[in-house]
């Protein structure tokens, strides 16, 4: 199996770290890549993560390029920087996967693409909510018909990367999203500080029922900055999967089956064995990765985009997840909004033309950073935490 050498842009103190972890136990445990080196502009972060992963740290992307000579880059850099990291990667034949959102607005997505296509390089957004153990544990209980045929669904996410949520439960539901109903507003809220560092006393809230071509709807509601649990629930003709429980049976009359995870200890380390429900017959997801140390769910689902995307550039097969799919979660939240602004009237999918608030984020954008049609130009910009979604949508 070809190994591939892979670096990463950002070196962030949360997800930059969790994906540098994956790539260390990669390169030691797996044929797959050899982490060669990252790239950050911060010298005290570069610094730390250079001494905690022994791999270089560079100052710029062209540096890491021209000196650690990568295969595949991994953008784990704010999202703003997505545009200019393909670009400039596709430009010298270097595949990328980058984190999500795939890009600010469904224009700039489809440049991307474009900008891929034309290069001939595999392009992969790292959205792997719907990879996790536990998700993938949902799919196989549905899958074996435990709940019957799912009816009807519940989306409750709370953090603002709603992209998230809408992946996990798309993933579970049959067909489609073809058409949505939105409402959406902004609230004063208790002050709090933001991830960025910010202090925020407002908050968006948006509300949203999709409508999926196997006639089963959702209901999507993201609150104001709140204190509830994100949750996703898929009601059948049998039974419901309830966040992270199965229920079979009716409202009053029902079996309740939690998911149960097990992990076990290899050479210190902690590794996931597998999440599973005490059904009769049991449904049961094993961890695929033990041997290359995987320690959780979330990190299961990290290897599962890192292997797809390996068999991908390697064999030509598509990416775990594909800008297709990464396209459409954005297109959601962005058809509720274009639903509010129009009276809150059902929207068709696909969207036609650029949104009015796809317009003013392009427009922030280029306020902010420059032409986004000009990758190149945009190597050495400071790109920001939360960055002109944020600004300008609410979302994170």
């Amino acid at each position: 199996m070809q190994r591939l050498r892979i670096g990463m842009v950002g070196a962030g103190t949360g997800r930059g770290q969790s994906w540098m972890s994956s790539l260390t136990k990669l390169t030691k445990h797996s044929p797959l890549y050899e982490f060669c080196g990252f790239c950050e502009v911060n010298e005290a972060k570069r610094t730390a993560s250079a001494e905690t992963w022994g791999v270089p740290g560079y100052t710029s992307l062209a540096e890491m390029l021209d000196e650690a000579g990568p295969d595949v880059v991994l953008g784990a850099a704010p999202p703003d920087a997505n545009p200019m990291i393909l670009g400039v990667c596709a430009a010298r034949g270097v595949h990328v996967m980058t984190e999500i959102p795939i890009a600010p607005t469904l224009a700039m997505a489809d440049r991307m693409v474009e900008t891929a296509r034309d290069a001939g390089i595999v392009f992969e957004v790292a959205e792997q909510v719907w990879l996790w153990a536990d998700e993938q544990l949902k799919r196989a209980i549905i899958a074996a018909g435990l709940i019957g045929e799912p009816q009807h669904a519940r989306l409750y996410y709370t953090n603002k990367a709603d992209y998230h949520g809408i992946n996990a439960i798309r993933m579970l539901l049959p067909g489609e999203a073809v058409r949505v109903l939105g409402a959406t507003g902004e609230v004063t809220v208790p002050p709090f500080r933001h991830f960025t560092g910010a202090m925020m006393d407002r908050s968006h809230w948006d509300l949203g029922v999709f409508e999926f071509s196997s006639g089963v709807r959702c209901i999507f509601e993201s609150p104001p900055r709140g204190r509830m649990p994100r949750r996703w629930d898929v009601e059948g003709t049998l039974g419901t999967l309830f966040g992270e429980a199965l229920c079979i049976g009716g409202q009053g009359d029902f079996v309740q089956f939690d998911f149960v995870s097990e992990h076990t200890e290899v050479e210190g380390e902690r590794i996931l064995e597998h999440v599973r429900v005490n059904s009769d017959p049991p449904v049961v997801f094993e961890n695929p990765y033990r041997a290359w140390r995987a320690d959780s769910g979330d990190e299961v689902a990290r290897m599962a985009l890192l292997e797809g995307f390996h068999r991908a550039v390697t064999t030509g097969s598509a990416p775990a997840y594909g800008t297709d799919n990464a396209r459409r979660d954005l297109e959601l939240l962005f058809a509720i909004r274009e639903s509010d602004a129009r009276g809150g009237g059902w929207v068709e999918l696909p969207l036609g033309e650029p949104t009015a608030l796809e317009a003013a984020i392009e427009a922030a954008y280029a306020d902010d950073y420059g032409d986004w049609t000009r990758p190149e130009s945009l190597v050495d910009v400071p790109y920001r935490q939360g960055g002109v979604r944020l600004d300008v949508g609410g979302w994170d």
